[in-house]
């Protein structure tokens, strides 16, 4: 049952940060197996089947546009940010930076109490 409580908590975490790790990684044009390989390369690892429905959800939501390339045997579909995707990113990446000195903080401090 713990094992199971931490899975999940561990999964919900990483959910919030995965949208951030993407957006980041796309300010050049990229397919998604490139990109699980560009985010494990940075210890960022994500399943393809929970990658291409974020990317989807991503483009649908303005942030991201694709273009496919089929001038290769295997077509790929290509995703980057617009322009939009841009001023969200910086956005969330701003918060995340304010946000992790303060939970570092809260990690490196432990419990105090008064």
């Amino acid at each position: 049952m713990e094992k199971d409580l931490l899975e999940s908590l561990l999964s919900e975490l990483r959910r919030g940060t995965l949208i951030l790790c993407v957006l980041s990684q796309l300010h050049e044009a990229c397919y998604g197996y490139a990109l699980v390989q560009a985010l494990q390369e940075k210890g960022i690892f994500v399943d393809a089947n929970t990658l291409y429905p974020l990317l989807r959800r991503l483009e649908k939501q303005g942030l991201l546009c694709s273009e496919w390339d089929t001038s290769e045997t295997k077509p790929r579909k290509y995703y980057k940010r617009t322009l939009y995707g841009d001023q969200i990113y910086e956005k969330l990446a701003k918060q995340w930076k304010e946000l992790s000195v303060g939970v570092s903080s809260l990690l490196e401090g432990g419990l105090e109490h008064e």
